[in-house]
C-alpha cells in the first residue's frame, strides 16, 4: 500500500521537530560555553588588577557608581559653552 500524502507531510514534520530540537539544544550548550568564556575573561582582568579579595566588592561598587577614577562629582563638572554662543 502507497503512502498517503499526509504521512508523508507528517514523517516530514517529525523530521523538522527533530532537527529543532538538536539545534536548540546546541544553541543551550553554546550558550553555556559563551558564560563560562566570558567568566573567564573577567577573573583574568581582575586577575591582572591586582587588586586584594577584601577590597575586590570596594572596587566593583565604585565602578557601578561610576565614581572609579574621578576626584569632582560629574554635577560639579562645568559644562563647555557652544561656540556659537
Amino acid at each position: 500500500m502507497a503512502i498517503s500524502k499526509s504521512a508523508k507531510i507528517m514523517a516530514e514534520i517529525e523530521k523538522v521537530k527533530a532537527k529543532i530540537s538538536e539545534q536548540q539544544a546546541k544553541v543551550k550548550e553554546l550558550e553555556q560555553r559563551h558564560r563560562e568564556a566570558e567568566n573567564e575573561e573577567i577573573v583574568d582582568i581582575v586577575r591582572g588588577m591586582s587588586i586584594s579579595l577584601s577590597d575586590l566588592p570596594a572596587v566593583l561598587q565604585s565602578m557601578k557608581a561610576g565614581t572609579l577614577g574621578q576626584s569632582v562629582p560629574k554635577s560639579e563638572i562645568p559644562e563647555k559653552e557652544d561656540a556659537a554662543e
